[in-house]
């Protein structure tokens, strides 16, 4: 039985990264950085109010854990993909980073360049304020079109594309100040199970898996990148049992560093997730997670899990279920990613914030986001109607929300019925994106829904002004999966009138027309329904700008014709 020591303590608190509630330190932050000496924060939308309010925050941290005697600064990450993923982003609601394009779009720009520019100018805001940690680039090849949970999280479905551009993101980053970190090890993208539910079970062999999902990962562990996130999904035909590979030694330590050879720091992704939480508890898991190899272990959400997290790794160091000496071997890569990006007390503790620099900042990054953007609208099928000047309003019709993406859809602060069902039906996106239509030409705004297609008919107010639209606009969101929005679109073309112009918007993922036939008018790809991406496709629908974009998935060919 060993007896732990005060810096056994410390060191066990290095290899925790967990996340808290609020706009200021809670008293949780302070418990877990004060007495529990942990040296990762992770920051969520719910923690983000104002680049000022994150830079005071940060700062705050920062104070608090030199004051409790930690040796290094704390490394403070961020779910920071771009895109749909953007925990720094500004939103309708504050102003903090800006909106660059996620992975997806990034791909259909058919730019690495592109790609390293915006996630280096990403990193550069994130930097002003402390951030120095993102949990990006998304190394997943979305094999599976039915994927709930990566989709255009994914820069596409070649594995060698992929490696380029998780590639072009993390180098971005990484000149940037900012450590990346790939995810989700060993691959996330063949599956249609989201772990935040449920354990994905991938059915693929040792051989299978080098071919496709790790060929990302390989390219990244020789560009030498900072760090990996191991992921909640079970490989049995290579680790023989249905194991999460976040808690498997034969994924952690055999593969990623013994025949991969990566040596830098490996964190899980969160234990709270039910893949993990549910079988396992994130106590067990955590000590799991380390006894496999990884080096740091998050948990974002909950005081009580995050506690007894470090409790249990306490006892299972005690009693030698896990050795301190693998725990300081491993402190070595997490010290060393510390002085990289994190840097000196001085560093982090001594630097004003500096409004000049943002300001600048601001202003280049906008328009390396809207130029970005503007290269990323495809055009699947064409060509587009022009849509004159005269004649009645543009009819913009938009699905009704649905919570399809965990990790997109259920952020803290989205409206609910008692029966889970999402209530701000339209969306602030969708909302911008009428009101980007109505900048350039009258418009009618209509959220079609679930419940008026199973009815039998389109809703009567629509049946209703067809005949006086001057073009019509029907945006879809995964709707190969939400089929009812492709019910809908039928049901409407019995009600055109001949002539109109009709626009097929795919909002999301591009998969959403795969396979349907007669698909009426045009049909674009936005590959994402941040405001940002639908006001490029806007200026695209009214002529403003050509779509240059290409589609990363199936080969480019989504739509058959037969």
């Amino acid at each position: 039985m060993v007896v732990l020591t005060e810096a056994d303590k410390r060191e066990i608190g290095q290899h925790f990264v967990f996340g808290f509630h609020g706009h200021e330190i809670s008293e949780d932050a302070r418990t877990l950085i004060r007495d529990y000496h942990v040296g990762h924060i992770i920051l969520m939308k719910r923690n983000v109010q104002s680049v000022l309010q994150v830079h005071r925050l940060v700062r705050g941290l920062q104070q608090l854990a030199k004051e409790s005697g930690h040796s290094k600064p704390l490394m403070i990450g961020i779910d920071q993909e771009n895109g749909l993923v953007s925990a720094f982003s500004s939103t309708a609601k504050y102003t903090a980073g800006t909106q660059f394009p996620g992975a997806m779009a990034l791909a259909a720009t058919n730019s690495t360049d592109i790609a390293e520019q915006c996630s280096a100018a990403s990193a550069r805001e994130m930097k002003l304020e402390g951030i120095n940690w993102a949990y990006s680039p998304v190394a997943d090849v979305n094999s599976d079109h039915r994927n709930p949970v990566i989709g255009v999280r994914s820069f596409g479905d070649d594995p060698h594309e992929v490696a380029r551009y998780a590639k072009a993101v993390s180098n971005g980053l990484t000149a940037g100040g900012v450590a990346p970190s790939a995810k989700h090890f060993p691959g996330h993208g063949d599956t249609h199970v989201d772990s935040h539910l449920a354990l994905p079970v991938i059915q693929k062999s040792k051989e299978q898996i080098l071919k496709t999902e790790l060929v990302p990962f390989q390219g990244l562990v020789e560009a030498k990148i900072a760090t990996i996130m191991t992921g909640h999904m079970a490989l049995p035909l290579v680790t023989g049992d249905d194991t999460p590979c976040s808690l498997s030694r034969t994924i952690t330590t055999d593969l990623l560093r013994g025949e991969m050879g990566f040596d830098g720091v490996i964190v899980t992704d969160c234990l709270e997730m039910d893949a993990v939480a549910e079988k396992y508890g994130c106590p067990k898991g955590g000590v799991m997670s380390l006894q496999a190899g990884a080096d740091v272990v998050m948990i974002c959400h909950t005081m009580d899990r995050q506690s007894g997290a470090v409790e249990e790794t306490y006892k299972a160091a005690e009693s030698g279920a896990l050795s301190l000496d693998d725990l300081r071997r491993s402190g070595k890569r997490i010290a060393l990613l510390k002085d990289t990006f994190a840097g000196t007390w001085d560093d982090v503790l001594h630097s004003d914030f500096d409004e000049g620099t943002l300001a600048k900042l601001t202003i280049t990054n906008a328009k390396l986001s809207a130029d970005s953007y503007a290269a990323s609208t495809a055009l699947i099928q064409g060509p587009i109607p022009v849509i004159g000047k005269e004649g009645g309003p543009v009819l913009v019709m938009t699905p009704e929300m649905e919570s399809l993406n965990k990790a997109v859809d259920d952020a803290e602060g989205l409206l609910r019925t008692n029966a889970g069902q999402v209530r701000n039906t339209a969306g602030p996106h969708y909302l911008a994106f009428a009101e980007s239509v109505a900048r350039r030409r009258s418009c009618q705004h209509v959220v079609y829904s679930r419940l008026t297609s199973s009815s039998g008919d389109v809703l009567p107010e629509v049946v209703t002004v067809l005949p006086t639209v001057a073009a019509i606009i029907f945006v879809t969101r995964n709707a190969d999966r939400s089929t009812w929005q492709l019910d809908y679109l039928e049901k409407l073309r019995e009600h055109l009138v001949p002539a109109t112009p009709v626009i097929v918007l795919a909002s999301c993922a591009p998969y959403d027309l795969m396979n349907v036939t007669g698909i009426p008018g045009a049909y674009l790809a936005s590959f994402e329904y941040t405001p940002a991406a639908l006001e490029a496709a806007a200026a695209v629908i009214f002529g403003e700008r050509k779509a240059s974009g290409r589609v990363p998935v199936l080969n480019g060919a989504v739509i058959s014709t037969a």
